[in-house]
């Protein structure tokens, strides 16, 4: 009873699983490094995945199989099967959505419960979660306003946007947040801005091209779904001179790399990137004068975002991210390390070789993955 005569009523303590299921999670569980990277690269592949199977739909005149959102139809979530095969396509995409989110919510939680904790890579395992949802919404647009092909369009580079963020995720999960330190001049790190420059207006203009091609989404006779009022074959002329650029873009930054005795990963990374525009320039020039058939334009999405996390990696090559800033002690760096799951040998080690004590190596300049952001294999 309280004092005034009122009675004092307790609410009931909810359990730390339900207060903060992350945190709760991360107290009982450490993930070794292999676990948070493969997290983060089921995200991304997820995240490429997702825009294969939305150009499927839209290649299967599939894009109006459920012809409301957030609803397939009427009240009912999933529709029924005699809505058809247009609608089972549909349908499935809006479902492979849920798993992109499992992966990408696996990928938080594994980064959220290393240790030490790393806030920046948590803060980047979140903000593709934001983008997945907002690219959800964004696809409900489309079914909304019929698939107008600039709302597609859109929808398309939100999921470019969305793998941008897993490839960093993913980049990331290897190294150290100190600040970054270049591994090439600032002349080959302005070539690589102008190269990833010139590849975001080619992804840009492919997707006029879908949106002015033979492609319109929709197979129902209900209405005319709206096209982007241009011959498409002139905008897949100008698509493929932009093409040619990056083409030569990348072949310019390959010979730069060798001519200034540039470290192994960037030169790596490059040849991949030339090796992945070839691959998708015999895609483009194959369908284009085949005539767009739906499977070859559908392996041709594919290669666009297969470009795209290509040159993103010959950026993030351009530096390194060690585990800690300059002055800091051997025993801080050391710690870092070690929670990474790399073995650090102690103050003072005895040569095999019988030549005496060496010094401890400082921890600081060795760095946890190479180069081109792979992990490297360290012997304790």
């Amino acid at each position: 009873m309280h004092k005034g005569g009122a009675y004092h009523v307790s609410v009931p303590k909810l359990p730390e699983i339900a207060r903060n299921p992350l945190a709760f999670i991360a107290a009982r569980w450490t993930p070794n490094p292999v676990t948070v990277r493969r997290a983060a690269f089921a995200a991304l592949v997820m995240s490429v995945l997702i825009v294969v199977t939305g150009g499927a739909v839209r290649l299967t005149a599939s894009g109006l199989g459920c012809p409301t959102w957030p609803t397939c139809s009427g009240d009912s979530l999933l529709g029924t099967r005699e809505m058809g095969i247009h609608h089972a396509i549909e349908i499935s995409n809006r479902m492979l959505t849920y798993v992109l989110c499992a992966a990408v919510g696996w990928a938080i939680i594994a980064i959220r419960a290393m240790e030490p904790r790393r806030t920046g890579l948590y803060r980047l395992a979140w903000a593709q979660f934001w983008v997945v949802v907002g690219n959800a919404v964004w696809g409900g647009l489309t079914v909304l306003t019929k698939l107008n092909p600039y709302v597609v369009s859109l929808h398309f580079l939100l999921s470019a946007a969305l793998i941008t963020v897993a490839v960093l995720t993913w980049q990331r999960v290897p190294e150290g947040d100190a600040a970054p330190r270049p591994l090439v001049g600032k002349a080959v790190r302005q070539l690589g801005q102008v190269l990833a420059g010139a590849t975001t207006v080619l992804i840009v203009v492919g997707t006029l091209v879908t949106g002015a091609g033979p492609h319109p989404g929709d197979s129902s006779a209900a209405h005319k779904v709206q096209r982007i009022d241009v011959d498409w074959k002139t905008i897949a002329q100008l698509h493929a001179d932009f093409a040619w650029v990056v083409v030569g873009l990348s072949v310019a930054l390959w010979f730069v790399l060798r001519a200034v005795d540039a470290p192994p990963g960037p030169q790596r990374r490059s040849t991949e990137l030339f090796l992945v525009l070839m691959g998708q320039g015999v895609i483009g020039y194959v369908q284009y004068f085949t005539h767009l058939p739906a499977a070859l334009v559908d392996l041709h999405m594919f290669g666009a975002c297969l470009v795209w996390i290509a040159t993103l990696r010959v950026l993030l090559s351009f530096r390194e991210r060690p585990f800690s800033e300059p002055g800091e002690t051997p025993e801080e760096a050391s710690g870092a390390r070690s929670a990474e799951g790399v073995g650090v040998r102690q103050a003072r080690v005895r040569d095999t070789a019988g030549s005496g004590d060496r010094q401890p190596v400082d921890a600081a300049r060795v760095p946890l993955a190479d180069q081109g952001g792979d992990p490297l294999s360290v012997r304790g």
